[in-house]
């Protein structure tokens, strides 16, 4: 059903219902035990009360001992109900907490890298992290609360109207006037919650994107500005929860003193006292309303705050549906193998709008052993054509290939395989340098991992890090960017793709690091490899065995560095540009 048919409040249940399909039996094993133990609890008060009328008829009466024996067995029994229903639960929650981060890696691994580029950090941890934990409440906590707190008023008030049906009846109005009052606070509650979590969600990214960039806000002395964005979302976090909370306070503040033990004892005894100066009532039975109804604030109390939990728990239940619910990148269900390393495109159309193509018309095939640049302006199309063929998205129309096969029909595992890529950003895990060269294959011994790290010029680098390759970079492994980019380098030859992307990896590096690079980048050059090279600075691609400059989405010019510049083209206009500002001391 849809949400507008059924509200919010049903949907989210109906996705924490699904959510939950894999341990839901369990959850109702662990409800009945805690229902029957919550029940069983008030056996020493129901007894007490019994053994108080007994002995005050006959204080030698036999029968005082087997009221207190079964008192005690009864709680024995309720004690022991409560305490496997905590321990289903918690086991319940276990194995649903490894089978939901285990559906999580998965899904998300099946995920186009469109998608990653598309989606914050902060969504990603708020999933993965926040709305995980506020499911694990749910399922250890917040069930058997929620049963503990109900069964005990109903067990309570069935007790006390066998007692004195017209007491317990005066008893239930302070529940009532409760009950009312927490229903206009709870009103809306299941929106509220989305909200809470879509804001939570973007302090959370407000805060990776600070982190990120810190390094070089500081080196600007934008500290301010650049934690605005953080200031704004806690802001905008803290507006939303006052005006969310601030109108709760007094009618939750009275609805707790309704049912507090003070309230609840004055008016059991007030209302006892008078029925038993009317004939009504005895005074045994009103002893019986002053134990037994001093406790209901707890539970009911208690009641509420699980209810407000559950919601929460709602809400991160659907935002954990939505994250299941990922889009897959296709995969081909009778998939081929590639014959060769040539890479073709036919047709491909594309655009991250249906109505605003980036790339159209693009016909092209890099052929073995060759090295082709690609360049244009800012926003021509070159960093989306490269990332079509790293298949972080499919063609809107048209194919891309690698040896005569449709990425789209390539096994993944294969295509990345045969494919890989040196960014201009350099990404590192916080794990060891050796873990991060192993990357492309962690099977590989030592010997290779070296091998690969002598290769991309980083060896010597890394042997005299204080633990050498088993360093942990962010740790006790602190690199410059030319370093951590042949770090990659490294992680790249040990993969030995046939195909190989490279995104200006010497964009961000100075004089002596870009040296390194370029060497380490030589020895990927070999007569097999197919090789296409983003180019920012086209001093650095004049060797190039052909470019191919791109304007406006489409291929308008190719050629060699030379027969370029003598065409006179858009090639000669972006390379005198370059050469002017170098000239005139720009970097």
């Amino acid at each position: 059903m849809s949400r507008d048919s059924n509200g919010p409040g049903s949907s989210g249940r109906s996705e924490v219902s699904k959510l939950l399909a894999p341990v839901r039996g369990r959850i109702r094993t662990a409800v009945a035990l805690q229902a029957l133990g919550s029940a069983l609890l008030l056996s020493p008060v129901i007894t007490g009360v019994d053994l108080a009328r007994t002995l005050l008829k006959d204080p030698g009466d036999e029968r005082a001992r087997t009221v207190l024996m079964a008192g005690s067995a009864l709680l024995a029994v309720g004690i022991a109900c409560q305490g496997l229903a905590d321990l289903v639960a918690h086991l319940a929650d276990n194995s649903f907490t490894l089978w939901l981060r285990r559906r999580l890696v998965g899904r998300l691994g099946q995920a186009p890298l469109a998608w990653f580029t598309d989606t914050t950090a902060g969504e990603v941890k708020q999933g993965a992290q926040d709305d995980v934990k506020a499911v694990h409440h749910l399922i250890a906590h917040s069930y058997t609360e929620i049963t503990a707190a109900a069964v005990t008023p109903i067990a309570v008030y069935v007790y006390l109207f066998v007692v004195d049906w017209r007491l317990a009846s005066v008893m239930l109005a302070p529940l009532a006037v409760f009950a009312l009052l927490y229903m206009r606070m709870m009103r809306g509650g299941m929106e509220k919650m989305e909200e809470y979590g879509r804001v939570l969600a973007d302090v959370n990214s407000s805060v990776v994107e600070f982190t990120d960039g810190i390094g070089v806000v500081k080196a600007f002395g934008e500290t301010g500005r650049a934690s605005k964005a953080f200031r704004s979302a806690v802001e905008r976090f803290t507006t939303f929860f006052l005006g969310w909370a601030g109108p709760m306070i007094r009618p939750e503040t009275v609805a707790n003193q309704v049912i507090g033990p003070i309230a609840l004892l004055a008016l059991s005894l007030g209302m006892g006292t008078w029925f038993v100066w009317l004939g009504w009532s005895d005074p045994v039975s009103v002893l019986a309303f002053a134990l037994v109804g001093l406790g209901l604030s707890a539970p009911i109390s208690a009641l509420m705050a699980s209810l407000q939990a559950t919601q929460a728990s709602q809400g991160a239940a659907s935002r954990l549906s939505a994250l299941l619910e990922t889009p897959r990148m296709p995969v081909s269900s009778d998939p081929k193998r590639p014959s060769g390393t040539r890479l073709e495109l036919e047709g491909v159309r594309f655009g991250y709008e249906k109505d605003t193509p980036i790339l159209d018309g693009i016909d092209w095939s890099f052929s073995p052993g060759t090295v082709t640049a690609i360049v244009g302006e800012s926003g021509s199309g070159k960093s989306t054509l490269a990332r079509l063929l790293l298949r972080y998205a499919d063609p809107d129309a048209g194919t891309v290939a690698l040896g005569g096969v449709p990425l789209s029909e390539i096994d993944p595992s294969v295509l990345y395989s045969a494919i890989g890529a040196v960014f201009q950003d350099a990404r590192l895990l916080r794990t060891s340098i050796a873990a991060n060269i192993a990357l492309a294959d962690p099977d590989a011994d030592r010997s290779r991992i070296r091998a690969a790290a002598k290769a991309a010029h980083i060896h010597e680098r890394i042997e005299a890090l204080p633990r050498g390759y088993d360093s942990v970079y962010g740790q006790d492994a602190n690199l410059s960017g030319g370093q951590a980019q042949r770090v990659c380098i490294a992680r790249t030859l040990l993969l030995d793709p046939r195909v190989l992307v490279l995104d200006e990896p010497t964009a961000s590096a100075d004089a002596e690091s870009e040296h390194a690079i370029q060497l380490a980048l030589a020895s990927l050059l070999t007569p097999e490899r197919t090789i296409v090279v983003i180019a920012h600075r086209l001093s650095t691609i004049v060797g190039a065995d052909q470019i191919l400059v791109l304007d406006g989405g489409r291929i308008v010019e190719h050629g060699a560095h030379a027969d370029l510049l003598a065409a006179d083209g858009v090639y000669r206009r972006l390379w005198n540009a370059q050469d002017t500002a170098t000239a005139g001391g720009l970097p």
